[in-house]
């Protein structure tokens, strides 16, 4: 099968390939919107509820003190410090045993270590937070971050 490569073939595969692909990234992207709902919970974000406004505060939080500028959550951040997508069950499920750590950090941090700086935050705000991580915990990452470490 000696057969010449002409031009007319290599239009139609590229044409032809074009075209397939085109459609299977349509059709990922499609799956891809009917799965997500199912992914996170977003029921437990209803601001009518006491947890929704609690996870809402905590993110409030979160962005008012920067907590990305250090770490990571889901992925997405600084990596300076550990990720805290998987922090609610690094802890043992616990929102208390967060809130005695972001409280009992020391006053001017530990000195010749990078230490998380104390912020101060009352026992509601501790509170916020801890729903917040929880929440976050919560959501179907697809087994993201890939050890418990984060």
């Amino acid at each position: 099968m000696a057969q010449a490569f002409t031009k007319e073939m290599s239009r139609n595969i590229f044409y032809g390939g074009t075209a397939f692909f085109f459609l299977l990234f349509l059709a990922l992207t499609f799956d891809t919107h009917l799965a997500l709902p199912e992914r996170d919970n977003r029921a437990a974000l209803d601001p009518a509820t006491e947890r929704g406004q609690l996870i809402a505060q905590g993110k409030q939080l979160w962005e008012e003190n920067d907590c990305i500028g250090c770490h990571t959550l889901l992925g997405e951040g600084a990596y300076f410090a550990p990720e805290l997508g998987n922090v609610y069950t690094r802890y043992g499920n616990s929102k208390e045993a967060i809130m005695g750590f972001i409280k009992g950090r020391p006053k001017d941090g530990i000195p010749g270590r990078r230490s998380m700086p104390q912020f101060n935050l009352s026992d509601e705000e501790l509170a916020a937070i801890a729903e917040f991580l929880q929440y976050v915990s919560e959501i179907d990452t697809a087994n993201w971050p890939p050890n418990i470490q984060g």
